[in-house]
């Protein structure tokens, strides 16, 4: 399927994938601060922003062949960096593992290497119903304090209204679909194992859905890799600090080649 997708078109190649219940607009400080830096391509997963709902359930790993199809509609054949965020993450560790001879590099951020448990499994088909009874802004409501970290909730609330409009519009029918897919995931720790290109891991210092001790565990299984802790961040580190969030990214991607550095061995 074809994604919706922005793309600021200069330099070497980042793509970035969006958390849920959100979409590409979420990347709003990255595509400003970076694009200097980066040609970066933001695209909106299945259902989500302006890409259409596939009529078939979609899963991490057709998400990720979703964005490969992009990259090839764009003329992006070579080694790209990908970086996603939550739900981005999950599609990014899919898009790893099936397309590693595209990748120069990976960004997982506020994000975790295991399949959801019998009670997460649980939670999304409540959280299914929900978003079809009583709508994404019942979805995003419920989930908003646990996404943004409580500094950034008392000392900047702009974060939140923009947080919550962004998921408030998206379609509850992919919400649901969005749900299911996160529900059925693969476990991507094998993937990491064998994972060659570079890794980034960020996580919010106060990220209560996926706490630094994931993302320390995620890191460590990948020889070289950097963990980076976001201060004052909760769940969705790169819109509640934005400038070290920033900041680490440039710094990863300036040792990237524009074609991607070899894999290591």
């Amino acid at each position: 399927m074809s994604l919706a997708y922005t793309d600021t078109a200069a330099g070497p190649t980042l793509v970035l994938l969006h958390a849920f219940p959100l979409d590409r607009h979420m990347w709003k400080p990255q595509l400003a601060a970076l694009a200097g830096t980066a040609r970066v391509i933001a695209p909106d997963l299945p259902g989500f922003g302006k890409s259409p709902l596939p009529p078939e359930p979609w899963s991490v790993d057709s998400a990720a062949d979703s964005v490969a199809a992009l990259l090839d509609t764009l003329g992006l054949s070579g080694r790209v960096v990908v970086g996603g965020l939550s739900m981005g993450g999950y599609v990014a560790m899919a898009f790893a593992r099936r397309f590693p001879d595209r990748l120069a590099g990976l960004i997982l951020a506020d994000t975790r290497a295991e399949p959801d448990d019998a009670a997460a499994k649980e939670n999304r088909d409540n959280l299914i119903a929900t978003a079809r009874a009583d709508g994404s802004g019942a979805i995003i409501d419920a989930m908003l304090p646990k996404l943004l970290g409580e500094e950034t909730r008392a000392k900047r609330p702009g974060v939140a209204e923009t947080v919550r409009a962004l998921g408030a519009k998206q379609n509850p029918e992919a919400v649901a679909a969005a749900l299911a897919a996160l529900r059925d995931r693969p476990d991507a720790g094998p993937g990491l194992d064998s994972l060659t290109a570079p890794l980034l891991v960020l996580v919010g210092e106060h990220d209560a859905v996926t706490p630094p001790t994931l993302a320390a565990a995620m890191a460590g299984r990948v020889y070289g890799s950097e963990l980076v802790t976001v201060a004052g961040a909760g769940h969705l580190s790169n819109l509640e600090n934005p400038d070290e969030f920033n900041a680490a990214v440039a710094r990863f991607l300036a040792e990237r080649t524009p074609a991607g550095k070899p894999a290591r061995a």
